[in-house]
C-alpha cells in the first residue's frame, strides 16, 4: 500500500506555566519571547514537519487550559518562529553555498577542458599519438571531476528547496486556538 502524505500538519502545543518552561532552554536566562527552544521541543516539531511536502499546510493548533495562560501564548509562538526563520536564513546559506561550490567545479573542469585543447597542440608538435594521448587522458579527469557538480546541479539541489520551504511554513503557519475538552 502506497503511504498517504498528508495534506495539513497540525502542531498540538499547550500553554500554561508548567508547560511553558519545557519549551525553552532552561539556561537561557532571556526573557520569554527571546528565549531558546529546548533540543526535546525543537525535535519535536522537526518530527512532525518530517512528512510536508510543498503543499501540505502546517497549523500551530495551541491549547490554553484558562485564560491567563494566553498570555504565554504570543511570545511561545514568537520564539518559534523567530527561531525557524534564523533555521530558514541558515538553509538559505548553505543552499547559496553549495550553488556556488558545484559551479565552481564546474567552469573549472571546463576551463581545463579549454586550456588543455587550446596550449597542449602548441606545446607538443609531434604528429603522432603523444598529443591525442594526453588531450584524451585530460578530457576523461576533466569529466570524472565535472560528474559530481553536474549530477548536484541536475538532481540534488531539490531537497536544499524542500527544506527551505518546509521551514519557510513553520515561519509563516497560521495560530489556531482549540478549547481543551473537559
Amino acid at each position: 500500500m502506497k503511504n498517504v502524505l498528508p495534506e495539513k500538519i497540525d502542531i498540538f502545543l499547550v500553554v500554561n506555566p508548567e508547560a511553558i518552561e519545557e519549551h525553552f532552554n532552561k539556561n537561557d536566562p532571556s526573557p520569554f519571547y527571546k528565549r531558546q527552544l529546548s533540543h526535546e521541543f525543537e525535535e519535536y516539531i522537526n518530527r512532525i514537519k518530517a512528512p510536508a511536502r510543498r503543499f501540505t499546510v502546517i497549523e500551530y493548533k495551541v491549547t490554553c487550559k484558562t485564560e491567563e495562560d494566553k498570555q504565554y501564548t504570543e511570545p511561545l509562538i514568537y520564539a518559534i518562529k523567530r527561531h525557524f526563520a534564523n533555521v530558514m536564513l541558515a538553509k538559505q546559506g548553505e543552499f547559496e553555498r553549495f550553488k556556488r561550490r558545484n559551479y565552481i567545479v564546474l567552469f573549472i573542469g571546463l576551463a581545463i577542458i579549454l586550456l588543455s585543447h587550446i596550449l597542449i597542440p602548441m606545446i607538443i608538435k609531434d604528429g603522432g599519438g603523444v598529443e591525442s594521448a594526453i588531450l584524451t587522458g585530460i578530457d576523461i579527469f576533466s569529466w570524472v571531476m565535472m560528474w559530481q557538480p553536474i549530477d548536484n546541479l541536475l538532481f540534488h539541489w531539490n531537497s536544499h528547496l524542500k527544506e527551505i520551504s518546509t521551514v519557510k511554513k513553520l515561519t509563516d503557519a497560521p495560530v489556531v486556538y482549540t478549547e481543551e475538552a473537559k
